[in-house]
C-alpha cells in the first residue's frame, strides 16, 4: 500500500505542476479518476473537455455531464463526427491512431480558445501491454498521460477510486464502439446504432461484463464465462431483440468476455 500512496502522491505533484489545464474526459474509470484528482489540486484550473461522437454511447455521454455538474467542474462538450475523418470509415488496424489524432487535434484546438494548453489523457500504466495503435498520435501531438508515467495500473486506480468515493470504482472498462467491428469491415452508422442498443439492452437484462462484437450481419456476443449459463438460458429472448435490432445471426462467444479479441485475431495483441 504504500507503494500505492506513493504513485498517488506523485500524480498530485505532477498535476499540480501543470497549472492550467484540460482533460479528455470520457467518463469512464481512468479519466474520472484523472479529472477528480486534478479538479481535487488545481481547482478550477482544470477543465474537463468530453467528445460526443457516433462512437461513444448516449449512456456514456450523460454520465460525464453527471459527474461534472455534482462535482462542480467546467465542462466542454465538443460535437465529432467520427465518419468525417478520412481513412476511418474503412476501419484500417491503425482505426485508433487515425481517430485519435483527429479527435485529440479538436480538443487541442478548443484548449487553445480558452487559454489551455496542456491536454492530459486517461492512459494507465497497463496500457503499454496492448495494441494501442492511437498513443502514437497522443505522442505526436504531445497530450500527457499522467496516470501512465505515474505508474498506476488499473486495478490501484481502482483501489483509489473507491478510497474517493467515486462512482466508477467498480464500473465496467469501456472502449469506444468502434472496437466492436473486424478490421477492415466498413464502419456505418447504423451498424454502430445496432451495437449500442444491443449492448444497453444486455446490460438492462443484468449483465456485466459484455461485448456484441459485429462482423456483418452477424453478432458475436462476449459475455463474462460465470455468465454464459444464463445467457444461454435467455437466448430466444436475446435472439428476439437483437434481430429487431438489426442482425440477422445471434452467437455466444464461448470464450466469454475478454478485451482486445479483435486484435487477438490479427495477433496484434502484445
Amino acid at each position: 500500500m504504500d507503494e500505492l500512496y506513493r504513485k498517488y502522491e506523485n500524480l498530485k505533484k505532477t498535476l499540480k505542476s501543470f497549472g492550467r489545464c484540460a482533460v479528455a474526459f470520457s467518463g469512464g474509470v481512468d479519466s474520472t479518476f484523472l479529472l477528480k484528482v486534478a479538479s481535487d489540486v488545481l481547482k478550477n484550473d482544470v477543465v474537463a473537455i468530453t467528445v460526443n461522437s457516433n462512437a461513444l454511447s448516449k449512456e456514456e455521454l450523460e454520465s460525464a455531464k453527471d459527474f461534472c455538474l455534482k462535482n462542480n467542474i467546467k465542462q466542454e462538450i465538443i460535437d465529432f463526427d467520427s465518419f468525417s475523418v478520412s481513412g476511418l470509415i474503412q476501419n484500417p488496424p491503425d482505426r485508433c491512431y487515425i481517430c485519435k489524432k483527429a479527435i485529440f487535434s479538436k480538443i487541442i484546438n478548443v484548449a487553445n480558445e480558452i487559454d489551455i494548453k496542456i491536454i492530459l489523457e486517461g492512459s494507465n500504466f497497463d496500457d503499454d501491454n496492448d495494441y494501442r495503435p492511437g498513443k502514437k498520435a497522443l505522442k505526436e501531438l504531445g497530450v500527457l498521460s499522467p496516470l501512465r508515467t505515474s505508474g498506476l495500473t488499473k486495478s490501484e486506480i481502482r483501489m483509489l477510486s473507491k478510497e474517493l468515493k467515486l462512482p466508477t470504482w467498480q464500473k465496467e472498462s469501456s472502449a469506444c464502439l468502434i472496437s466492436r467491428f473486424s478490421y477492415g469491415e466498413t464502419l456505418t452508422k447504423e451498424k454502430l446504432s445496432m451495437i449500442e442498443k444491443s449492448e444497453k439492452f444486455l446490460r438492462e437484462l443484468g449483465f456485466h461484463k459484455i461485448r456484441v462484437r459485429i462482423h456483418d450481419k452477424l453478432a458475436r456476443i462476449e459475455i463474462a464465462p460465470e455468465e454464459l449459463s444464463r445467457a444461454i438460458q435467455e437466448r430466444d429472448s436475446i435472439t428476439k431483440k437483437l434481430c429487431e435490432f438489426g442482425f440477422t445471426y445471434v452467437t455466444l462467444d464461448l470464450e466469454g468476455y475478454r478485451m482486445g479479441s479483435m486484435n487477438d485475431m490479427l495477433g496484434l495483441s502484445s
